[in-house]
C-alpha cells in the first residue's frame, strides 16, 4: 500500500485506489439550508480524484462513505461535475460504499453500490469496528493534525493507524475534520497501545504517535518506515 498525495491510498498490486468522504453536493446541501456556499466543491473534489487517479494508474476506484454529503445529493449532481463522475466511473471498476450520510445511495451514475466490503485480506467499511479483528480500510472521521511545518503551524488531513486500521482522511474538498487524538478516533481503532498520525510531506510519509501511552510534549517528525 502507498499513499498516494495527502488524501488518498493506492495499491498497486490491484490497481485500486482507496477515497473516503467525498461529501459530494455539500455545498448546495448548505445552500437549501439557508447557508449560501460557492457551488464549486463537487467539481473540484471529482477533478482532484481524476488527478489521483491518473497519477497513480488506478483501474479500480473504492468510496469508503459519505460520497454524498446526504441522501439527496445524487439527484442534486448536474452539470460538468455530473459528467465527470459519469466519466470517473466509465474508466474505472467502481464501488460506492455506503456511509451514514448517504446510506439510501442508488448508484444513478452507475457503479456498484455496497455496505461493506472483503477485498483480499482486508474489510473495507465506513466506520471502524473496534472489536473486528480483520485489517480494516475506512473513513468517516475526517482526521487531521496540527503541526509545526516549515515555519508556521499549519493543521493537516492524516490517516490514522493502529497495527490492523487504517483510518483515511476526508478526500472532499468542503469538509472540515476531526483532531487526530480525539477519544472517538482512539475508540475506534479498539484504543490500541501505539496508534499513530501518518502525513504525507512531500516525499516523506512521517508519523506521530498518538493517544496517552505515546510522548506527547516535543515530538518531532519521524520518517514512517
Amino acid at each position: 500500500m502507498a499513499v498516494a498525495g495527502e488524501k488518498a491510498l493506492f495499491w498497486p498490486d490491484r490497481e485500486a485506489l482507496f477515497v473516503a468522504d467525498l461529501h459530494l453536493e455539500k455545498a448546495s446541501w448548505y445552500a437549501g439550508h439557508g447557508q449560501p456556499l460557492p457551488p464549486y466543491d463537487s467539481h473540484a473534489t471529482l477533478e482532484a480524484l481524476a488527478a489521483t487517479a491518473s497519477q497513480t494508474g488506478a483501474r479500480a476506484i473504492w468510496c469508503l462513505g459519505d460520497n454524498f454529503h446526504d441522501d439527496d445529493g445524487e439527484a442534486r449532481l448536474d452539470g460538468p461535475a455530473a459528467d465527470l463522475l459519469a466519466r470517473l466511473i466509465r474508466d474505472h471498476d467502481w464501488t460506492w460504499i455506503t456511509g451514514n450520510h448517504d446510506a439510501a445511495l442508488g448508484g444513478r451514475f452507475g457503479g456498484r453500490v455496497v455496505a461493506e466490503q472483503v477485498l483480499g485480506p482486508l474489510m473495507l467499511r465506513h466506520e471502524a469496528l473496534a472489536n473486528d479483528p480483520r485489517p480494516e480500510l475506512s473513513g468517516h472521521f475526517h482526521p487531521r493534525m496540527a503541526i509545526y511545518l516549515r515555519g508556521r503551524n499549519v493543521s493537516r488531513r492524516c490517516f490514522v493507524a493502529s497495527p490492523t486500521k487504517l483510518i483515511l482522511p476526508a478526500f472532499g474538498a468542503l469538509t472540515g475534520g476531526m483532531a487526530a487524538d480525539d477519544p472517538a478516533i482512539l475508540a475506534a481503532l479498539g484504543n490500541p497501545a501505539n496508534p499513530a498520525a501518518l502525513i504525507q510531506v512531500g516525499e516523506r510519509l512521517l508519523r506521530f504517535p498518538l493517544g496517552q501511552r505515546a510522548e506527547r510534549t516535543g515530538a518531532a517528525f519521524a520518517r514512517f518506515a
